[in-house]
């Protein structure tokens, strides 16, 4: 087991780090460390995207395949989803190149949580999404 500070105290070590590049004390930083966390950081921005669409994607599978279910927090959590994608993607920019893959994870995803939540079975719903990124995102686009 490592006893560096990264492993016994992440708080701490990220806080060094921090004072050691704004002191401009480059030879002491711990590049490994740092570099896989700003890499991880990334990787959460993408990871935020999927787990959007995923829901954004669910509620819209159960929205068309569930119609006497409608309901205002439907409704809502589409529209909430909706907000928040677009404020991602204006915050994250380059996450446009990653679109379609993460359209594809999210509606797999999707399809999990929509069997669950529904008792429908998997095989209700298509095996590729039927709406696209320009379609879920449409606030007057509304699955019947």
């Amino acid at each position: 087991m490592s006893n560096t500070l990264y492993d016994l105290d992440f708080y701490a070590w990220a806080n060094e780090q921090a004072a050691l590049l704004r002191a401009g004390r480059f030879a002491e930083i711990d590049i490994d460390n740092v570099a896989e966390e700003i890499e991880s950081m990334g990787w959460s921005q993408k990871s935020e995207l999927v787990n959007r669409l995923a829901m954004l994607l669910m509620h819209l599978l159960k929205w068309r395949h569930q119609p006497s279910f409608r309901s205002n927090s439907w409704r809502g959590t589409i529209e909430e989803q909706r907000y928040q994608i677009r404020r991602h993607m204006r915050q994250n920019p380059s996450l446009q190149s990653q679109l379609d893959e993460a359209m594809t994870d999210g509606y797999g995803l999707a399809v999990i949580r929509a069997d669950r939540e529904t008792g429908l079975g998997r095989r209700t719903f298509p095996q590729q999404s039927p709406f696209t990124f320009d379609q879920a995102m449409d606030e007057n686009f509304w699955p019947d």
